[in-house]
């Protein structure tokens, strides 16, 4: 099974999604902004480090949001989305197709990882 970790990143009343590269698996799809756990690495330095490495910003990571389990045909991930904010920096696109920030109303105009979905029901309960 494969660790990753992503961001919950509020701004006002709108959240951040990135956008896969074409390239990569699951391309084109939007997620929440992280990436793998390296070994010897706690969760939070690897939050902070994807987040320089592919925003260029530097992270405040808070609480846990939510734990999920998502088997893909060509891997297994756990994700760990921990509620953030920037603490320096403004966001670049790095590595991502794109950048937005979008209100729990607009979740259904994008095409999400599938092992966001059930994060992002939880998002549209908690924030309506």
């Amino acid at each position: 099974m494969t660790e990753v970790v992503a961001a919950l990143i509020w701004r006002g009343k709108k959240f951040m999604i990135c956008q896969r590269p074409a390239h990569k698996a699951r391309g084109l799809l939007w997620e929440f902004v992280g990436g793998k756990v390296e070994p010897g690495e706690t969760k939070e330095e690897a939050l902070i480090r994807e987040c320089r490495e592919e925003l260029a910003v530097t992270l405040s990571v808070g609480e846990i949001f939510m734990d999920v389990t998502h088997e893909y045909p060509d891997l297994t991930v756990h994700l760990t989305l921990f509620n953030a904010t920037i603490a320096e920096g403004e966001p670049a696109m790095l590595e991502h197709n794109d950048i937005q920030w979008i209100t729990p109303d607009e979740i259904g105009k994008y095409e999400f990882c599938p092992a966001d979905e059930v994060i992002l029901e939880r998002i549209q309960k908690t924030y309506e």
